[in-house]
C-alpha cells in the first residue's frame, strides 16, 4: 500500500512539474509575441521622430570645439557686421502637404517660400480638372558630408614690437591696423548659386553653432585686451587670422512640377541630378591669434 502511494505521489509530482514547464514556455512565447507586435505597430511618424532625435543628438555630440586662441570680437569690432540670421522657414499647411508628396526631399528655403505664397482651393467644381504646371529647375536639398574649420583661413593683421634693447618684459595686445574684408564662396560654379549657398550655410551653422557669413569685415582700430609679453632681447609678433569653415557635400537638382488631378495636388520631380560641392564660409566677428617671439627679425 505504501509503495502504491509513493508511485502515485511521484506521478503527480511529475505531472505538476510538466505543467509548470508548459506554462513557462507559453508565458515566454506570449512576451515575445507582444514585443514583436509593439515593434511592428510603431507608426511611421514615431520612427521619423526617433530618427530626428538620433540625428540631433549625433549633431550635438559632433559640434566643433573652438580653441582658446580664437576670440570673439563682436563688441570690439569697429565695423558693425549685419547678423546673418537664417531661421528655418516653416512650410504652410498646404506646402507641407505638397512636400510630403514629392519623390525627392525639398529643403530649399526659396522654393518653400514660393509654395507658401501659393493658394489653391479644393473646390468641388475641380473634380474634372487635370493640369501639370512646370515650376522650374531648382536645387532641392543639400546633404553635408564634412564640416571642418580652418582657424587660420586668412591672415588679417600683424602687431610687432622690437624689445631687443629692453631690460624688462614689454606687453603688446591686438590692434587691427587696417580694415579687412574677408570673403568666402563656393569652390565651383553651379546653377542657382545663391540658393545653394543659403542651404550650405544653414547646414554649416547647424553643424558648428558658429556665426557664419560668406562675407565679414574687421574694422580698423578693433582692439582686444588680451596681453602678450615680449621678453628682453626678443622681438614679438602677434598675428591675427580670420577663421572659416570648409563645408563639403552634395546638392541635388530637379525639375519641379505641380500636378493637379481633381482635388488632388502633388509635387513631381523629374530629371534629378546630384553634384558634389564645397564652400569656404568665414566665421563672423572672430579672430584667431598666434604669438611668436624671436631673437632675429622674421
Amino acid at each position: 500500500m505504501i509503495s502504491v502511494s509513493l508511485i502515485l505521489l511521484n506521478e503527480r509530482s511529475f505531472m505538476m512539474f510538466h505543467a509548470i514547464r508548459i506554462i513557462a514556455v507559453l508565458c515566454l512565447a506570449f512576451m515575445s509575441l507582444s514585443s514583436f507586435s509593439l515593434a511592428e505597430n510603431t507608426s511611421p511618424e514615431k520612427k521619423k521622430e526617433q530618427k530626428q532625435e538620433q540625428e540631433q543628438q549625433q549633431a550635438k555630440n559632433s559640434k566643433i570645439e573652438v580653441p582658446n586662441s580664437v576670440m570673439k570680437i563682436a563688441k570690439e569690432n569697429t565695423y558693425p557686421n549685419p547678423t546673418q540670421d537664417l531661421p528655418y522657414l516653416q512650410p504652410s499647411e498646404l506646402t507641407e502637404e505638397l512636400i510630403e508628396t514629392s519623390n525627392v526631399k525639398i529643403e530649399n528655403p526659396n522654393l518653400i517660400r514660393m509654395l507658401n505664397e501659393s493658394n489653391m482651393n479644393k473646390s468641388p467644381f475641380s473634380l474634372g480638372l487635370r493640369a501639370t504646371i512646370y515650376l522650374g529647375e531648382w536645387p532641392l536639398n543639400y546633404e553635408s558630408s564634412e564640416t571642418a574649420p580652418n582657424w587660420e583661413y586668412q591672415k588679417i593683421n600683424t602687431n610687432y614690437y622690437d624689445n631687443r634693447g629692453g631690460k624688462s618684459n614689454y606687453q603688446i595686445h591686438y590692434v587691427q591696423e587696417t580694415q579687412k574684408n574677408i570673403k568666402g564662396g563656393l569652390t565651383a560654379k553651379v546653377p542657382n548659386a545663391e540658393d545653394v549657398q543659403k542651404m550650405m550655410m544653414l547646414k554649416a551653422m547647424e553643424n558648428t553653432d558658429l556665426p557664419l557669413a560668406f562675407q565679414t569685415i574687421i574694422g580698423a582700430g578693433t582692439k582686444k585686451d588680451q596681453v602678450y609679453n615680449i621678453a628682453p632681447k626678443r622681438l614679438g609678433y602677434l598675428y591675427g587670422y580670420a577663421p572659416a569653415v570648409n563645408e563639403k557635400g552634395k546638392v541635388t537638382y530637379g525639375e519641379v512640377y505641380l500636378v493637379m488631378k481633381g482635388m488632388k495636388r502633388t509635387i513631381v520631380v523629374k530629371n534629378v541630378t546630384s553634384q558634389g560641392i564645397g564652400a569656404w564660409i568665414p566665421v563672423q566677428d572672430h579672430v584667431s591669434f598666434g604669438f611668436i617671439t624671436s631673437d632675429k627679425p622674421r
